[in-house]
């Protein structure tokens, strides 16, 4: 493939805008902390550059399918998946905005974050505009700029409260670990472009169609998978999540559970629809394994734990194993069912971390996340009882729910490909799994009487987070009752290939 050099004209700049508009939003918000250190003017700011971001989606939508350099495709897929990482990352911000604390309290006495807040919205910023590049790469060298940009700036997210020393011990774990991951995909990009002479991924699917036996492609495509399978912490590369989960801040943890994993996945799919370097079918034996394993896994380890951040950890494990079922159906439904699942998780995870990071608020050394601490919480707190539910529910994909309509999705797209080992596994993940999200269900309405325990604040119901928290909480119910619309928004947001 020769390389021209691209004539860039308006259509390429409205189709890069919401990349555009977020590195915007990040250099505004630097040179505004170097100009007046202010906790309030830097969160608004940030608000305003992602949802202008998220705006510029709309022009953006008018110009697709487009090709802007040899790097990026922003396609309806790209889009929607954009949507989601925006979406994700404004909520993050949100809940960061009620975690660190106000600065001052009337006694002079500093309520929240001791240390300088600013920064935590730059790095969340950062960390979005690589997801962005990631979701709508087709191309291993945008992969790896869009990877690497989406995970850097997360070791100081997670690091974030390094007087903890759970936080550091974090931070550190996930950047040795990130950078196992990292070393592994570069290899296996070297081994295929050895093979296949290209690094876009149609060109790599179109040279391999007859060659996917050689030795050289098996062994990249394998270590290709292992250094995602880091990112998204698929069993056997699952052993930092819980831990990381447990020490990076409550909205912290709730960005790497969401529009972190969805960049990756998406650009997993887009990987794995272009290049179907697959035909031996050995690659879909490898990933039914790691599904299996990564639901049961999951599911079983998330039954013995007593902190709810390390429970959501493990369960979003299995969440991603049920994911890898539609990636392996790959046809028919499949693509229709992982969007419409990504939507559903992200909705529930964010929830679910909404609520943590609103019992710790203003943040005070470390999260209210032990079980225990959410003993009784519906007498003291039950409107923020009643998400917590609502977001368990959904997790647990009972009817009436969002994560419902996503499990119903992906198990039909299972069925559709005649996965019969797969659907089993995914059964009888999710009957294990009810039985936990049903602990910490039960574990709120308990009545503790004598218990001093740390509680959301009185009004957190008339701040942004709880206001968030609740739209989000009344998103996942409506949604599982009436769907349509995400499904019509789903199956407009169609890979391109027949474009290709």
């Amino acid at each position: 493939m020769e390389h021209h050099a691209v004539q860039f004209s308006t259509q390429h700049l409205i189709a890069l805008l919401p990349l555009l508009v977020t590195c915007a939003t990040v250099v505004v918000v630097m040179l505004a902390i170097a100009w007046k250190r202010s906790h309030a003017m830097t969160f608004v700011l940030s608000v305003i550059g992602l949802n202008a971001a998220l705006l510029s989606l709309l022009p953006t939508l008018g110009v697709t399918p487009l090709q802007v350099t040899p790097l990026m495709q922003i396609d309806t897929f790209a889009c929607y998946y954009m949507a989601l990482v925006l979406v994700a990352t404004l909520a993050c911000v949100t809940l960061t905005h009620a975690y660190l604390g106000e600065a001052t309290v009337s006694d002079g006495q500093t309520k929240g974050y001791p240390r300088n807040r600013e920064e935590m919205y730059l790095l969340l910023l950062l960390s979005a505009a690589g997801g962005l590049v990631l979701v709508s790469t087709e191309h291993l060298a945008g992969l790896f700029i869009g990877l690497e940009l989406l995970s850097v700036p997360t070791y100081g997210m997670i690091a974030y409260a390094y007087f903890n020393k759970r936080s550091l011990e974090a931070g550190i774990k996930y950047m040795v670990l990130s950078a196992a991951g990292s070393a592994f995909l570069l290899f296996g990009m070297a081994l295929l472009y050895a093979d296949a002479g290209s690094l876009s991924f149609a060109q790599i699917g179109a040279s391999l169609a007859g060659a996917s036996g050689s030795q050289l492609v098996q062994i990249g495509i394998g270590m290709m998978l292992i250094g995602l399978a880091f990112k998204l912490s698929m069993v056997p590369f699952h052993l930092w999540t819980p831990d990381v989960y447990e020490g990076a801040p409550a909205p912290v943890a709730a960005f790497l559970a969401t529009a972190s994993k969805v960049a990756v996945f998406a650009v997993l799919l887009r990987l794995y629809q272009l290049s179907p370097a697959t035909a031996g079918g050995w690659l879909n034996d490898l990933l039914t394994v790691i599904a299996i394993a990564s639901i049961l896994f999951g599911n079983l380890l998330a039954l013995v734990q007593n902190n709810l951040k390390r429970l959501l950890g493990y369960s979003s494990i299995a969440h991603f194993g049920y994911l890898l079922v539609a990636l392996v159906a790959s046809k028919g439904l499949a693509v229709e069912a992982i969007g419409v699942y990504m939507a559903t998780y992200v909705l529930t995870s964010l929830g679910a971390f909404g609520v943590i990071t609103l019992m710790s608020t203003p943040y005070n050394g470390r999260d209210a996340d032990a079980l225990y601490e959410y003993r009784g919480l519906f007498w003291r707190r039950p409107y923020l009882t009643a998400v917590l539910t609502v977001m368990m529910l959904s997790l647990a994909g009972i009817p009436l729910t969002a994560g419902f309509i996503g499990k119903f999705y992906v198990i039909a797209a299972g069925v559709q490909a005649q996965l019969w080992w797969l659907i089993g596994a995914l059964i009888l993940g999710s009957a294990i799994a009810v039985f936990y999200y049903l602990r910490v269900m039960v574990t709120l309405f308990l009545n503790e009487p004598n218990l001093q325990r740390h509680d959301a604040p009185f009004n957190w119901g008339q701040r942004a987070g709880g206001i968030m928290l609740m739209l989000v909480a009344a998103l996942a119910f409506v949604l599982g009752v009436y769907p349509q619309p995400l499904l019509d928004l789903v199956q407009q947001a169609g890979l391109a290939t027949a474009a290709l």
